[in-house]
């Protein structure tokens, strides 16, 4: 079915008049600004909700298309209509050199037009929430044209933006600014960083979001024919962050027959950015994909709303936010096991560079925490290594390494 070009023509009128307020600018808009006079199509890919509409709004000049696909209206659209669309935008708005897609993965086919206005010299940026997709949609017809992004929920940086808290210089806050802070790191741990629940706090909000995730871009997507062990795996998963979890373990929990049915919802799952596994490093690749994977969330106010109570281990979130930020920034992440545990260490090409451990108090487990790390150290021959904790901070001398400990909220400050 085709669709009505007068239909089309009134969605895009009305798409191009909504004026967005002013918003949090997003730290990714640096990287976007740096790519901005480069040939690529650029790629913005990331949950449902973390703001990518909002994001366009920033790129978005009076030179530049729009369109948004996450909009009923589109639901007779085809490959097909490109052509009709393209000739509407001209037709409304003159011509143009720039095209800004939103969620335009809900069209099938939509690389091949992609690819022709690349190869007629425009540029395109494409939002989406589904990294398979997009990637693997990208890497057939556009290989080594495309540079890809990923957006998350607000970092701490943002969190504080949106609180208007001006913050000065790291190495000088008075008491009372740390105090300050602090407190909003409490408010930011527990409430996450999606943008629309946080002007609200309305949980209803978070399980909304949720539920379109689970339900549009997982059980419909994949034409999954019951809901319930895919829920009962998420439910799994955001019981257990931070720890290790086996596919044999959630199929009897789910009672399906098959672990790889397990592997394929977590791939689901991955794919629309909702849950994210951590390998145990090993630098043989057959032993890495054996060893049990860690498991994190996209959010920490999700996970709490699902069912993670901050009661049973805020270290444990604490953790989270850790990963999300690694993330954010784009690192190669693992973690490291042997006789003992290392949170997180970071590989930059063929070397381990850095190795992080979380904890809430150093008070409660300082052997155990200052233990893996330093194991971890010896491993991969690194002179130092990292505790972030809530409130602790100073360095530690031990068998030749320097041990440095830091605030969570400090160090995500450190590193935007």
């Amino acid at each position: 079915m085709i669709m009505e070009r007068n239909i089309l023509k009134d969605v895009l009128l009305m798409q191009n008049k909504i004026i967005v307020k002013p918003s949090i600018p997003r730290i990714l808009l640096r990287k976007i600004v740096d790519y901005k006079k480069t040939p690529f199509i650029i790629i913005i890919s990331g949950v449902r909700r973390c703001g990518k509409s909002v994001l366009m709004s920033q790129i978005r000049t009076k030179d530049c298309y729009y369109v948004n696909f996450d909009d009923e209206r589109f639901i007779n659209f085809s490959v097909n209509d490109f052509q009709m669309l393209y000739e509407l935008l001209v037709e409304l708005f003159g011509e143009k050199d720039i095209f800004l897609f939103d969620e335009i993965q809900n069209i099938k086919g939509w690389e091949r037009f992609v690819r022709r206005l690349h190869n007629e010299q425009k540029k395109i940026y494409v939002t989406g929430s589904s990294a398979s997709m997009l990637s693997k949609e990208l890497g057939t017809h556009l290989t080594g044209r495309n540079i890809s992004l990923q957006l998350y929920p607000f970092s701490f940086k943002e969190f504080l933006d949106l609180k208007k808290y001006r913050l000065g210089k790291l190495n000088n806050l008075t008491s009372i600014e740390k105090s300050k802070v602090r407190s909003i790191f409490t408010e930011y741990l527990k409430e996450g960083g999606f943008p629309e629940y946080l002007q609200t706090k309305k949980e209803e909000y978070l399980k909304n979001v949720y539920d379109n995730i689970l339900y549009k871009d997982i059980i419909t997507r994949y034409k999954l024919t019951s809901e319930k062990p895919i829920k009962e795996t998420v439910y799994f998963a955001v019981s257990n962050i931070g720890k290790e979890i086996s596919f044999n373990t959630i199929k009897k929990l789910t009672g399906l027959t098959s672990a790889t049915t397990i592997k394929e919802y977590f791939e689901y799952l991955e794919n629309s950015y909702l849950v994210f596994l951590l390998s145990r490093y090993d630098s043989s690749l057959k032993k890495q994909a054996y060893y049990n994977k860690k498991v994190y969330f996209i959010d920490t106010g999700m996970a709490r709303t699902i069912g993670f109570r901050m009661s049973d281990d805020k270290g444990r979130l604490l953790e989270n936010l850790v990963f999300l930020d690694l993330k954010r920034k784009n690192y190669e992440i693992y973690f490291h096991k042997e006789t003992k545990e290392c949170d997180f260490i970071i590989r930059q090409g063929t070397k381990i560079i850095s190795a992080i451990q979380v904890t809430c108090s150093l008070d409660e487990n300082k052997d155990r925490e200052i233990g893996g790390l330093l194991e971890a150290l010896k491993c991969y021959n690194l002179k130092e290594g990292l505790i972030l904790t809530l409130d602790d901070e100073g360095e530690i001398k031990k068998e030749g390494k320097k041990i440095i400990i830091k605030p969570v909220w400090k160090w995500m400050l450190e590193n935007e």
